[in-house]
């Protein structure tokens, strides 16, 4: 089976390493020669982390979708959480794909059937949802909507164990899927305190770790998850929810991370500066 993996940032990169460590062939796509620089930069991050470099045979980079896309049999798309851009993006997929080729999405937050429309012949498009970082994290939480082809889900589910990560398999369509149903009111309640001004990030931080005797407080995960990832959701349930509270944290969110280049664990700055952030010293 050979494996495009196409939007190659935080998750992504570890999605193409994995799937590369696992021994399929893999075609990364990014935007632009920029990008999958940094893509190559995390790979080779990951390269020393493992002590390997055998992925990278297995590994080939585009910046031209149709060649990524070339002679494929699985599409992971895992680019921004944008509605009408993975809807843009997954038609010119399904434009370029042959109609046996299956399409999957990494999206945190979208429901296949809010994207299926983009897809020709919708039945081999599913959800393929990985956790960050997923080799501490490793689930890939599997989705079909209600047109998706059964045997095509199993194949998804049986390649997810083929690279080691644990299926969590979802039969009924559920915004958020399992682990972000939980995840994403933690993180909510957290960012509430943070900016509605009840109290600073890091003794929130220290609360949790303490307290529940963890490694990770919830602005340390949003640092891991990338503030991009996380302006998109606020931006988005501002949106459906017409809340000003939201648009306000969405704006503050863009002027004081991404606009400073404050992207999380990606640039080394997000709520903490990488290495060694300070809530480290909070851990037993």
């Amino acid at each position: 089976m050979k494996v495009a993996v196409c939007g190659c940032g935080v998750l992504g990169s570890q999605i193409s390493w994995q799937v590369a460590l696992s021994g399929f062939e893999v075609n990364v796509y990014e935007i632009d020669e920029k990008a999958l620089g940094r893509c190559k930069d995390f790979h080779m991050r990951y390269s020393n982390l493992f002590k390997t470099k055998e992925p990278f045979e297995k590994l080939s980079y585009y910046v031209s979708l149709e060649g990524c896309l070339k002679d494929v049999d699985l599409v992971i798309e895992s680019i921004p959480e944008d509605l009408n851009l993975k809807r843009g993006f997954l038609g010119k997929v399904s434009n370029i794909v042959s109609e046996n080729v299956i399409i999957t999405t990494n999206s945190s937050t979208f429901k296949p059937s809010d994207l299926k429309e983009s897809i020709d012949n919708p039945s081999r498009f599913l959800a393929l949802h990985f956790a960050n970082p997923i080799w501490e994290a490793n689930i890939a939480e599997i989705m079909g909507h209600s047109e998706t082809d059964m045997e095509i889900f199993n194949k998804v589910v049986e390649f997810a164990k083929n690279i080691g990560m644990e299926p969590i398999k979802i039969y009924k369509e559920q915004a958020a899927y399992v682990l972000n149903s939980m995840l994403i009111p933690w993180l909510e309640s957290a960012q509430r305190l943070y900016f509605n001004g009840v109290a600073d990030f890091e003794d929130i931080d220290k609360a949790w770790i303490i307290s529940t005797k963890s490694k990770i407080g919830p602005f340390g995960v949003i640092d891991l998850v990338g503030l991009r990832t996380i302006y998109n959701i606020v931006s988005n349930r501002a949106k459906e929810s017409k809340n000003k509270e939201m648009f306000e944290r969405a704006k503050k969110i863009k002027e004081e991370f991404l606009d400073k280049g404050r992207l999380g664990i990606e640039t080394g700055k997000g709520f903490y500066k990488y290495p060694n952030p300070s809530y480290e010293k909070y851990v037993k």
